[in-house]
């Protein structure tokens, strides 16, 4: 394997790892707390799900990093690639594609399934939570609504 080669694959490592990283680092999940989450005390309603419909939860900030380091990677590969003009317009269509690559796979791991739940307290009051959908939860299920300190609220069983 020469230089190329191996820098090229060292690209591919780095950026594959930085997507994976970037997939874990948000999550409203009912099974998943942050640091500074734990060991909080949280309040606690009871109540019965009236209705679950499924959405789908978004990240909020368009992606930036991914096609970053996409463009960079298309870039590098590219330049790669012929001589002259030629490896010049090889490395400018590698950084945009690898760009447009990067920011695709970015958003697609900010998006995951969720659940607007509808819930009846046992008070009288009725509240809508959004969560991941990794919890089967079903209309006429009894469950608890855990609210935290920051206002952060989860649906539990």
């Amino acid at each position: 394997m020469n230089r190329s080669e191996s820098g090229i694959k060292f690209i591919f490592c780095i950026m594959a790892a930085a997507m994976l990283t970037m997939a874990g680092c948000a999550s409203s999940s009912s099974n998943v707390y942050t640091h500074e989450q734990a060991m909080q005390a949280q309040t606690v309603d009871t109540g019965t799900v009236a209705s679950v419909k499924s959405v789908i939860i978004q990240a909020s900030k368009p992606p930036v990093a991914g096609g970053a380091i996409g463009g960079v990677t298309g870039g590098v590969i590219g330049s790669t690639i012929g001589q002259g003009h030629g490896r010049d317009l090889a490395t400018i269509g590698g950084a945009l594609a690898g760009a447009a690559v990067g920011a695709a796979i970015e958003h697609k791991a900010g998006t995951k399934n969720g659940f607007e739940i509808v819930v009846n307290l046992d008070s009288g009051r009725t509240i809508v939570v959004v969560q991941e959908a990794d919890v089967p939860i079903s209309p006429g299920d009894r469950v608890r609504v855990l609210t935290a300190p920051d206002g952060t609220t989860r649906i539990s069983k």
